[in-house]
């Protein structure tokens, strides 16, 4: 800036009543009439000045503006060095201004400065903190029409900058507004754009600070020799998306690198062989989810059905919406699962879900939680990596991929507040839709523990619960309506469809022990597996084990903290997910004392019935790390060192003994030559099945593998999957058993082999003809003899015939 600025004033802002900035760009022509146009209409109505800024002309714009400036001393000029956009020029103008309030114009006056009053009106009358002009609304005027086509593209670029950057506003490139001055000069020192896309970022930023804004339908003419054309539009969008790449800051990249670094370390011995690797701790998880990304992608490449399959338990076939194939990811990886295979995209989506899980809570703590960034990544990275996450990253990536929980709490948040009720509404249906496309009973415990936090907030701050009553209750019907067009039908297969089921059973010891909310888990460095394993129902369902150095430290953090009503409602939640997840029965450790859990209310409830409780512990651990984010974000401000010294070293000691180590794999079982070579092609014709002995189950499932590795070619009757048993169609893992998968099973495990007789072979070849059996397969295994001599009987005598790798029964024609 230089040349012949006006002096600055010491008087007071709120002396001068009104600033008026008008940029100029080569206005020499038009700039004279409409500097004496603003005097005319302002006269002696208040005290104002009016603030010419010369965005580096290249006429005499500079000499007409000093001109009007000698004959009237409220008149100013700012002189830019050079041409470097609209929105450079009215920063200048703005951080020079003194006014009450502050107008921005253009120097063409293509809305008419008598439509000031109107603005005017508006924010006095609103309370609003800025009242922009609109030529949009309804009640808009239009005097003189661009051209048909320009005004088309115009209206077509607007609409685009609503959708992506302030929707609610239908215009946001009018160039008259009207600002609060403080709040403009607060804005406009904020803002980073010298073009045209200045307008979107002073409106996002008063859109960020809550700051309302009105807008006002104006009187406009199209004026000759504008400089704002339809391409500005364009740029506009440009603008802003270079602003949203420069607003990422380094911290955001560093903490995404480090959250990535650590997940890749938890997964590196199973990337260290994909073709081989398996994780160890996830039993016959891992097949099953193989087979859930496999049979999505063949399903969506051949536009098959993807709520449904006969691929596993044929013929009835699997019910994938009452299971969890995570449809959300699979199915948009699919080009990822037909090109490098299922393993890869179970490898990819574990490792990059908990990365950007982590990076999703460090978003929500930074925007809601803690203004320190460093500490709010802290606390997303105990929330991503929390000891019950890692336990289920074993095996199940719908428990511990979980980055649309942070976002659908932020829109539920932004309707308290009520910002945007309709959009924010519609967002949160949407991200409540594709969450149950991602996992229901996560969506379902996460509803759970907002509710206790709404609940326990709304008693701390209840003129906040009263305000927020309304917009949210609106911005839930319009989330209810869209979430419920999308995914009716869905559910609608998923309860009522085939294969359908009403509750999965756990029995009554499925919640927690009391020991297990402070031991270590057995993938924490300082647990074992022998201390954990004792205290779980298995090593993916370590639903708590936060160790006692952190259970203590946020006991100590609570109160320390307590006045805070965010402080009382995290401990609320906190407290009430862990006695939820000690079940229906309280059994007090080292003693036969039990008591009647809480979660006998809920354990019988719809889509509660089947919830495994002692997962309800996992609500901690986004109340731990949002405790954590804002005690370190304290500790940080704090001037003395020593706080800051004792602060962070008790974190550090009570993070340290969880700090997860990296999975174990053992290498998976080759698949059988008869199997890997298409031998079996010769045995299984279409419409038949080929059956394993024993059949595959939720304890054995290596024949989904089988399939998953070679392309899905040949059906299998059982699998390991969530289906109806009985006439009361209760939920049950695996098939529906029948006498010869019994009888193989048994034998299979150990068990005498039984005299078969008629009966038996009469019952084997009606479980035969069910299955459409085209061919048995008996790999070898440690009950193989046993296993040979079963089938042996039960088929009359006839023996096997060892093809590639395997003995195999050609029973197509014992049906």
């Amino acid at each position: 800036m230089g040349g012949a600025a006006a002096p600055v004033s010491t008087e007071p802002a709120g002396q001068v009543e009104l600033s008026v900035i008008v940029p100029a760009f080569n206005e020499e022509q038009r700039l004279a009439p409409t500097l004496d146009a603003i005097r005319g209409h302002l006269g002696a109505s208040c005290v104002w000045e009016l603030i010419v800024v010369d965005d580096g002309s290249g006429d005499e714009t500079v000499r007409v503006a000093k001109e009007a400036a000698a004959r009237d001393a409220r008149i100013h000029v700012v002189v830019g060095e050079s041409n470097r956009g609209k929105g450079h020029a009215l920063r200048l103008g703005v951080l020079a201004s003194r006014g009450r309030r502050v107008l921005i114009t253009d120097a063409d006056l293509a809305t008419p400065i008598e439509e000031l009053d109107h603005l005017a009106k508006a924010m006095t009358e609103g309370e609003t903190a800025a009242a922009i002009g609109s030529r949009a609304l309804p009640e808009a005027r239009i005097d003189v029409h661009q051209s048909r086509l320009r005004e088309t593209l115009g209206r077509m670029g607007n609409r685009l900058i609503r959708a992506v950057a302030v929707p609610g506003i239908h215009d946001t490139q009018c160039g008259f507004k009207l600002f609060d001055g403080d709040k403009a000069r607060t804005a406009f020192a904020d803002a980073r754009l010298d073009g045209w896309g200045i307008d979107v970022e002073i409106l996002q930023f008063f859109r960020r600070a809550g700051w309302p804004v009105a807008e006002v339908p104006v009187r406009w003419s199209h004026q000759e020799g504008s400089k704002v054309g339809a391409a500005d539009y364009g740029k506009v969008l440009w603008e802003l998306a270079r602003l949203k790449a420069r607003a990422v800051r380094r911290v955001d990249l560093v903490l995404g690198a480090l959250y990535l670094l650590a997940s890749v370390l938890l997964y590196k011995n199973l990337w260290g062989d994909l073709g081989r690797s398996y994780l160890s701790d996830s039993m016959q998880d891992q097949n099953q989810w193989e087979w859930f990304f496999a049979v999505t992608a063949d399903n969506v490449s051949h536009l098959r059905d993807p709520l449904f399959t006969t691929v596993q338990n044929f013929p009835d076939g699997v019910n994938l919406m009452g299971n969890t194939p995570m449809l959300g990811l699979s199915a948009p990886l699919t080009p990822v699962t037909l090109a490098f295979g299922p393993t890869v995209t179970w490898a990819l989506v574990l490792t990059l879900g908990i990365a950007v899980t982590a990076y999703c809570w460090y978003w929500l703590f930074a925007r809601r939680v803690t203004e320190n960034r460093w500490a709010a990544g802290l606390g997303g990275a105990l929330a991503a990596f929390a000891p019950p996450v890692i336990s289920h990253a074993n095996a199940h990536p719908n428990f511990c991929v979980l980055f649309m929980i942070p976002l659908i709490i932020d829109r539920a948040l932004r309707l308290c507040e009520g910002h945007d009720v309709r959009r924010n509404g519609l967002v949160l249906g949407l991200f409540t839709a594709y969450q149950i496309f991602l996992g229901e009973e996560v969506l379902l415990l996460a509803s759970l523990g907002m509710t206790l936090f709404a609940l326990s907030y709304a008693l701390a701050r209840r003129d906040v619960a009263r305000a927020a009553v309304r917009p949210l209750a609106t911005g839930m019907a319009y989330a209810i309506g869209v979430c419920l067009a999308l995914v009716a039908y869905p559910l609608y297969r998923q309860f009522a469809g085939a294969q359908s089921y009403h509750s999965v059973l756990h029995g009554d010891n499925a919640g927690n022990s009391p020991l297990a909310l402070i031991e270590f888990a057995g993938r924490s460095l300082l647990g074992d597996d022998a201390t954990a394993d004792k205290l779980a129902l298995n090593r993916t369902e370590q639903n708590a084990f936060y160790g006692w150095p952190l259970v203590a430290l946020a006991v100590a953090l609570v109160v320390r903290l307590w006045r805070r009503p965010l402080v009382k409602a995290l401990a609320f939640t906190g407290v009430a997910a862990a006695v939820l997840s000690l079940g229906q029965k309280i059994r007090v450790p080292y003693t036969d004392v039990v008591f009647p859990g809480p979660w006998k209310l809920l354990a019988h409830k719809p889509l509660f019935e089947s919830v495994i409780e002692g997962r309800v512990a996992i609500v901690c651990a986004p109340v731990l790390g949002a405790l954590l984010a804002l005690a370190a974000g304290r500790l940080a401000l704090s001037r003395t060192r020593a706080n800051q010294v004792v602060g962070f070293t008790a974190i550090a000691l009570a993070l340290l003994p969880i700090v997860p180590t990296s999975f174990p794999t053992h290498a998976r079982p080759e698949v059988p030559e008869f199997i890997s070579s298409g031998l079996w092609k010769k045995y299984v014709k279409p419409g038949e099945s080929l059956v394993p002995v024993p059949l595959p189950d939720p304890g054995s499932a290596e024949a989904l593998h089988w399939q998953s590795s070679t392309g899905l070619g040949f059906p299998v009757p059982g699998g390991y999957f969530n289906g109806p048993w009985g006439p009361d169609r209760i939920g049950i893992y695996g098939a529906s058993p029948r006498w010869t998968s019994n009888l193989f099973a048994d034998v299979g495990s150990g068990k005498p082999i039984p005299d078969i007789g008629t009966d038996w072979q009469n019952q084997a070849r009606a479980d035969l003809a069910y299955w459409h059996a085209g061919v048995l397969v008996l790999t070898p295994q440690p009950q193989a003899p046993e296993l040979y001599e079963t089938v042996t009987r039960l088929l009359g005598g006839r023996t096997g015939t060892k093809v590639g790798g395997v003995w195999i029964w050609d029973v197509s024609d014992v049906r």
